[in-house]
């Protein structure tokens, strides 16, 4: 299967269970996930996560990927630094869409003691059915690239 059907997925030990359902919601979809755990409650560092998914989005192995932890916003810091990730914490269905839309975000980073479940879903099918526009916000995507250095 070629990378514009493959998905990352990764979390900490706050977020198993909500990563869980977002693979199984998305695989129902037709696309292949990339689950790289963890796959225990023990307790992980969510910098390491955040940084495994963000390299297989960066490299092409994976066209997308969705990352989550207590907040989101950790595991987002993290995926951030690698060069070529544009990664947006959501907490709603308006913000999952413009960051596909507008900033051309290759991940999304979710907060499982932030969202329900039930929202959780929605967010991730916001983000997935959203193409980037182009137009005036290539010039600002391009922009954003730039500071990869």
């Amino acid at each position: 299967m070629t990378a514009s059907k493959r998905i990352v997925l990764s979390s900490d030990h706050a977020a198993i269970q909500h990563r869980q359902a977002v693979a199984a919601h998305i695989a129902a979809q037709g696309w292949e996930v990339v689950d790289i755990g963890p796959t225990t409650a023990e307790s992980t560092h969510y910098p390491k996560h955040g940084e495994a998914a963000a390299r297989r989005v960066a490299s092409g192995d994976c066209q997308l990927g969705i990352i989550l932890c207590g907040t989101g916003q950790g595991i987002m810091m993290a995926a951030n630094k690698v060069k070529g990730i544009r990664c947006g914490v959501c907490t709603d269905t308006f913000s999952a869409r413009m960051i596909r839309e507008h900033n051309d975000a290759n991940m999304l980073s979710l907060g499982a003691r932030v969202v329900g479940e039930g929202l959780a879903l929605d967010i991730v099918d916001a983000f997935l059915a959203a193409r980037f526009e182009g137009g005036r916000h290539a010039t600002r995507v391009e922009m954003i690239k730039a500071l990869d250095g």
